[in-house]
C-alpha cells in the first residue's frame, strides 16, 4: 500500500481522496501484515513510545508543506510580468507603415535621402530584432524553469501521497491497538479492580492513561493526514496554472517570436532592395541620351531583377498576423499569470492555516 498508485481513487472534482476511497484504503490496510505488525509493536506500558508514535511521517508532512510554500514564494519572485512588460515595449516600436508603399514624390525623395532612410530603417529594426532576441532567450529560460518546477511539484505531490498512506497505516494500526485495549484488557482490569486488587487498580489507572494518550496521538496523526489530503489539491491547482502558462508561452512566444523576427529581417531586406531598385531606375532615366538604347536593355533586366527581388518571401500581412498573435498571447498570459498569483496566495494562506491548526492541536 505504501507504493500504491492512488490516482484512480481521487475525486476528480476536487482532486482529493473521496470518503469511499479512504474507507476502502483503511479496510485494505487492516489485513496487511505490515499494519498488523505495527499494531502489535505498540506497547501500552511505554508512554514515551506512545507519545512519539508516527512522529516521522507527521514531521515529514509538515516539512513538505514548507517546501510547497517555498515554491509558491519563488514563483512570486520569478513572475512573468517583467518579461511581459519588456516584450510589450519592443512590440510597440513596430510600425506597419514602415513597409507600406510611400506617397507621391517617392522617387525624388529617395534620390536625395535614400541612404539616410535606409540607414534609419535598418537601424530601427536591427535594434528591435536584438531586443526581441533577448526577450526570447529570457522567455525560453523562464519556460525551462517552470518545466523544472513542474517536475519538482509532481515529485512533491507523489511524496505527499506516500506520506499520507504511511500516516494512514499508523492511524489504522493505532485504532486496531486501541480497540484491542478497550475490548480485551480494559474490561478485565476493571473487573479485577472491583474485587479490591490494588495491583490491578494501579494497572487499570496506567492503562487508562495509555489509552488516553494513544487516542490523543491518533488524533494528532489524523490532523497531519488531513493536512496531507488538503495539500494535494493545492499542488494540482498550482500545476494546472503553470501548465496553462507554459502552453501559452510555447504556442504564442516560443513559436511566433522567431517567425516574427525573421519576417522583420526579410521585410527590411526587401524594402532595402526595392528602394535601391527605384533609385537605380531614377538614375537610369537621367542617363546620357547617346546611350539610351543600350541602357534601356540593361535597365529592363535590372528592373525585372529588382521586381523579383523586391517581392518579400513573407508578406507584410504575415508579419502583421504574427504581431497580433503575440499581442493577444501577451494579454492571455497576463490573465493566466494573475490567476496563478491568486491561486498561489490562496494556497499559501491555506497551507499556513493548516500548519497552524496542526501545531495548535499538538500543543493541546
Amino acid at each position: 500500500m505504501h507504493n500504491r498508485n492512488v490516482s484512480p481513487l481521487m475525486d476528480n472534482s476536487r482532486e482529493m481522496l473521496s470518503e469511499e476511497a479512504v474507507n476502502d484504503i483503511q479496510l485494505a490496510m487492516r489485513n496487511e501484515p505490515e499494519v498488523q505488525q505495527l499494531a502489535r509493536s505498540i506497547d501500552e506500558h511505554d508512554i514515551i513510545r506512545i507519545l512519539e508514535y508516527g512522529k516521522e511521517p507527521a514531521v515529514e508532512i509538515s516539512r513538505l508543506s514548507d517546501q510547497i510554500i517555498a515554491v509558491m514564494r519563488t514563483y512570486n519572485v520569478k513572475g512573468f510580468g517583467q518579461l511581459h512588460t519588456q516584450l510589450g515595449r519592443v512590440m510597440d516600436r513596430f510600425d506597419k507603415k514602415d513597409f507600406e508603399k510611400n506617397s507621391g514624390g517617392l522617387i525624388s525623395k529617395l534620390f536625395k535621402k535614400r541612404e539616410k532612410m535606409l540607414d534609419r530603417l535598418y537601424s530601427k529594426y536591427q535594434s528591435i530584432g536584438i531586443e526581441m532576441e533577448q526577450v526570447y532567450v529570457k522567455i525560453s529560460e523562464y519556460q525551462n524553469e517552470m518545466a523544472e518546477t513542474a517536475t519538482m511539484l509532481e515529485q512533491l505531490y507523489e511524496q505527499n501521497i506516500q506520506y499520507y498512506l504511511l500516516l494512514e497505516k499508523f492511524v489504522v494500526a493505532g485504532e486496531m491497538k486501541l480497540n484491542e485495549l478497550k475490548t480485551n484488557k480494559l474490561p478485565k482490569l476493571e473487573q479485577n479492580a472491583l474485587n479490591g486488587n490494588q495491583i490491578d487498580s494501579m494497572e487499570l489507572d496506567y492503562l487508562r492513561n495509555a489509552i488516553e494518550l494513544l487516542e490523543h496521538r491518533i488524533l494528532d496523526l489524523g490532523m497531519a493526514k488531513i493536512v496531507a489530503l488538503q495539500t494535494a489539491p493545492q499542488i494540482r491547482l498550482l500545476q494546472r496554472g503553470n501548465a496553462k502558462l507554459i502552453g501559452k508561452i510555447n504556442s504564442t512566444f516560443i513559436t511566433t517570436i522567431p517567425i516574427f523576427k525573421n519576417g522583420l529581417i526579410r521585410a527590411v531586406a526587401a524594402k532595402k532592395q526595392k528602394l535601391a531598385a527605384e533609385s537605380m531606375k531614377e538614375l537610369d532615366r537621367r542617363t546620357n541620351e547617346l546611350m539610351v538604347q543600350k541602357v534601356r536593355n540593361m535597365a529592363g533586366q535590372s528592373i525585372e531583377a529588382a521586381c523579383l527581388s523586391g517581392c518579400p518571401e513573407i508578406k507584410i500581412e504575415t508579419i502583421q498576423e504574427c504581431f497580433n498573435i503575440i499581442l493577444k498571447g501577451m494579454q492571455e498570459a497576463k490573465i493566466i499569470e494573475e490567476e496563478n498569483k491568486r491561486l498561489r496566495e490562496e494556497g499559501e494562506q491555506r497551507l499556513k492555516e493548516l500548519q497552524k491548526n496542526f501545531h495548535n492541536s499538538k500543543q493541546k
